[in-house]
């Protein structure tokens, strides 16, 4: 049951990367999985004839579109002797590659901008925006014919010039602008940053193994922001807006003082008048104002005497 799932698993997986049709980015979340699709492609797409020594591009299916290829192959000896050069890369003399029996096989990668995304999902990267596509060099081993029946990966290692990686051409960011790091993705998924070696190249950036590296910025960089000085018309703006809110709330503060003071006035003036106007004399008992009436002026007197009635 497992095998014939198994079977089923790598028929759909073939499918999705053969025609053009599928969507091939969205089902490739690994970029472990797509230098293995770019590898199949480069070794199938080269031909017999393919000299030493002498890049060449590779055409990749359409729904692989976006990602540029070159392949070239080397003798070990030659490549540690003399170095190599391709596009962005370059290899200064003494590198070497292991475990490497006679020729090797140099792929170079340009994610381009699309599929470079794949490494926001692969790695680590909040509080970094790439600026640059991600570009890769991974070395195979290759027979003579460059039809190698079982490709797999070999390790580049510079000698003591490191390997540069240069981004001039490859970035649309403006080298006037924040100065950008090299970023180095591993590939156990760790990224490591550095500052360009040179400050007067700064795309220019340094590697001494093979793998895939980019450009980063931060975000908002601490720097940037603090020291740019406001426009004047900016200034001149906001300080109307506030002297004009300023002046609304003090002006709501001295209609409410001003309510408020006539309120109390003409409470007091009606107490006033109703003390006045009263008809029974108020007198204070404790601490509570109370009526009280006025004594009489004259004793009241029996109008007819009163004769009292005796019994017989």
């Amino acid at each position: 049951m497992g095998s014939v799932f198994g079977l089923i698993l790598m028929v759909f997986s073939w499918v999705s990367f053969t025609f053009p049709g599928s969507n091939a980015q969205e089902g490739v979340k690994s970029a472990h999985v797509l230098d293995l699709i770019i590898r199949d492609h480069t070794f199938k797409a080269l031909d017999k004839n393919f000299r030493t020594a002498i890049p060449q591009s590779v055409s990749l299916p359409a729904n692989l579109s976006g990602i540029g290829i070159d392949a070239v192959r080397f003798r070990c000896g030659s490549l540690r002797r003399y170095g190599a050069h391709l596009k962005e890369f370059h290899l200064g003399t003494g590198v070497t590659v292991h475990p490497c029996i006679e020729r090797v096989m140099l792929i170079r990668q340009n994610m381009g901008y699309n599929w470079s995304s794949i490494y926001y999902a692969n790695y680590d990267l909040s509080g970094y925006q790439l600026v640059s596509p991600i570009v890769g060099l991974l070395a195979y081993n290759a027979d003579e014919d460059a039809k190698s029946s079982n490709p797999f990966q070999l390790g580049i290692v510079a000698g003591e010039t490191p390997m540069t990686i240069d981004f001039t051409n490859a970035t649309k960011m403006n080298q006037d602008g924040v100065k950008p790091l090299c970023a180095s993705f591993e590939g156990d998924g760790r990224m490591t940053l550095a500052k360009a070696p040179n400050p007067s190249t700064p795309l220019v950036c340094v590697a001494k193994r093979h793998g895939h590296f980019g450009l980063v910025v931060e975000y908002s960089p601490p720097d940037q922001f603090r020291n740019k000085p406001l426009s004047r018309w900016k200034v001149a703006v906001g300080s109307t807006i506030g002297a004009a809110l300023g002046a609304f709330l003090l002006g709501l503060l001295l209609v409410a003082m001003l309510v408020r003071v006539k309120k109390r006035s003409r409470i007091v003036e009606m107490e006033r008048r109703a003390y006045e106007e009263e008809a029974l004399q108020v007198s204070m008992v404790g601490h509570v104002r109370a009526p009280t009436a006025p004594g009489t002026r004259t004793t009241p007197v029996i109008e007819h005497e009163y004769i009292p009635h005796h019994p017989r």
